[in-house]
């Protein structure tokens, strides 16, 4: 974690980040879900906790997980809860539901509330500091890495249906960040029929715009059982590197 003078501190914005854990998991497999399975020895939604925890501009951290699993967090990761300060929020059926629920327990004095999926470790601290400065700066930001393999369009017969232009597209990764009344007040305009798959949605619907941050693919959320070691692979990576450092065209291949 990078110094920062006295000035500094007193003048940065607040941060609000929820974490969310509270996703069934049905393509990962196993009796675990992701979010609690261990990454070299840390359950993964904990790495995910640490990213945020000792940034002097975070005022308040909030972890969402499943009903089911609520009690048994509680109990079984109760000094973590502790020692990190996080406030333990149940969640919804789905995402949005769980983003919705943990807004109603926000500081009030936060200037930002940042998302971040508990299920992406290798993020790195100057993408962090860039999705945050942004978002002061425009309302919303996220973080996400332009699409660089060839896309296809599929029909249900499982043929190519056409090759789509990759110009302009980015797979929306996380943080994501916005303004606290921007993302409340978009949240509260939802229609219960409409169904976003991540907080930028909201708010693109509510008409504000979000600007991006680029990233690239060791942003990676774990989905499967096999992306776990290749986010251990990441995480060992990075934390030989330099801090924001960017990945060489060669390094870049390997992933």
């Amino acid at each position: 974690m990078r110094s920062r003078g006295r000035a500094e501190v007193l003048e940065m914005a607040k941060v609000s980040v929820i974490i969310t854990a509270a996703g069934a998991g049905k393509r990962f497999g196993g009796d675990v879900k992701k979010p609690f399975a261990l990454l070299d020895n840390r359950p993964v939604f904990i790495r995910c906790v640490e990213l945020f925890i000792n940034r002097p501009d975070v005022v308040q951290t909030i972890l969402t997980v499943a009903p089911e699993d609520h009690d048994v967090v509680r109990e079984k990761y109760a000094a973590n809860l502790m020692l990190m300060g996080l406030r333990l929020v149940k969640g919804g059926a789905e995402r949005y539901e769980s983003i919705r629920l943990a807004l109603e327990h926000l500081d009030p004095q936060a200037d930002l509330v940042c998302v971040h999926d508990g299920v992406r470790p290798c993020v790195l601290e100057n993408w962090i500091d860039q999705v945050l400065a942004e978002a002061e700066k425009t309302g919303a930001a996220i973080l996400a890495a332009p699409l660089t393999g060839t896309i296809k369009r599929v029909a249900d017969s499982g043929v190519i249906d056409a090759t789509v232009s990759r110009e302009g597209l980015y797979e929306a990764q996380t943080p994501q960040v916005f303004r606290p009344k921007i993302l409340l007040d978009a949240y509260r305009a939802l229609p219960p029929d409409f169904h976003p798959t991540d907080d930028a949605q909201v708010v693109e619907r509510s008409g504000h715009p979000v600007a991006i941050v680029p990233t690239d693919r060791r942003n990676i959320k774990i989905t499967t059982g096999a992306d776990m070691s290749l986010a251990a692979a990441l995480c060992k990576d990075m934390a030989r590197q330099p801090k924001g450092r960017a990945m060489g065209a060669f390094e870049e291949a390997q992933w």
